[in-house]
């Protein structure tokens, strides 16, 4: 089996997604690891824009060619934004899953989940199988 890539400077979930807060605003998307599990991706159920979202709620779902998964908020907050190339493109999550690949940008209302990891933590938890 190959290493996952795992960025530096992101934050990451025990679900596989990552995590990038600038300011307040949170940009998510799913792990290299989780994208190579996935397989193919052949479909991205996009959120509307300013969609509430609540710590841990589902905020998408991923449909590849093995299953269908899904995607929850790191906090509280408004989606502003989704990544509207992927209608058309869903392969650039498996192809650059932490450039072209992100997924949606939340406008945080209140604080990240405390319970996220940082890079080496999640190398870590991939580690153990998890």
């Amino acid at each position: 089996m190959t290493e996952s890539k795992v960025p530096e400077g992101l934050r990451y979930t025990k679900s596989h997604e990552w995590v990038r807060v600038e300011g307040d605003v949170a940009t998510v998307g799913i792990t290299d690891h989780a994208q190579s599990q996935l397989t193919d991706i052949v479909f991205v159920d996009l959120p509307t824009g300013n969609k509430s979202v609540a710590l841990g709620g589902t905020v998408l779902s991923l449909e590849s060619v093995k299953t269908v998964a899904d995607v929850y908020a790191p906090g509280p907050g408004t989606v502003s934004e989704s990544n509207a190339e992927l209608k058309t493109h869903p392969e650039l999550i498996n192809q650059d899953p932490y450039g072209r690949g992100w997924l949606f940008r939340v406008k945080l209302s209140g604080p990240i989940d405390p319970e996220l990891l940082d890079a080496a933590a999640y190398r870590a938890h991939l580690a153990s199988g998890a």
